[in-house]
């Protein structure tokens, strides 16, 4: 009986997880299928993006970036033409105004905030978003290290094409 409610347990749990992060507005049920996103780039091409960014996000470690993005994988997505998860996708974030994508439901506070994301707003959030933006959704506890913030900050820099001006 006790292995019964366990594997019970884990079914249950399994199951909800598998769903974790999806909202309705996200999955597709009718019409043809969704076009698959498409390839983030390989490290290598990031460094050659890389070249162009401004110091001191040009000489930053994006491996270390890369690694510590995955802090955010649970609830972003980083890949062009990614899904949204509990948070938004975030290719394309440099440069992009905070509160823009039409499919994701930004907290008022976000929503109101009228900046752009660049290194200036991209560093304080990182380190604590509720300390930078009050009234955020947002539940991520903040990087402590200016340097792994540095180094996220170039990785998402590289994940995100050059705007017009």
């Amino acid at each position: 009986m006790r292995r019964l409610v366990v594997t019970s347990m884990v079914l249950a749990l399994a199951a909800s997880v598998a769903g974790c992060g999806k909202s309705s507005t996200d999955t597709q049920t009718s019409g043809p299928p969704a076009t698959p996103p498409a390839p983030a780039p390989t490290l290598e091409e990031m460094k050659a993006r890389q070249a162009a960014i401004p110091a001191p996000y040009n000489a930053a470690d994006l491996a270390n970036g890369q690694a510590k993005f995955a802090l955010c994988a649970s609830c972003h997505t980083i890949a062009p033409g990614g899904p949204n998860l509990t948070g938004p996708n975030l290719h394309d974030i440099v440069g992009r105004k905070a509160g823009e994508i039409a499919k994701y439901n930004y907290s008022e506070a976000l929503k109101a905030s009228g900046f752009t994301w660049d290194a200036a707003h991209l560093d304080p959030w990182l380190a604590n978003p509720r300390t930078m933006l009050p009234g955020t959704k947002m539940s991520f506890v903040g990087l402590r290290d200016p340097k792994d913030r540095t180094d996220m900050i170039a990785y998402m820099m590289v994940n995100s094409a050059p705007k017009a001006p």
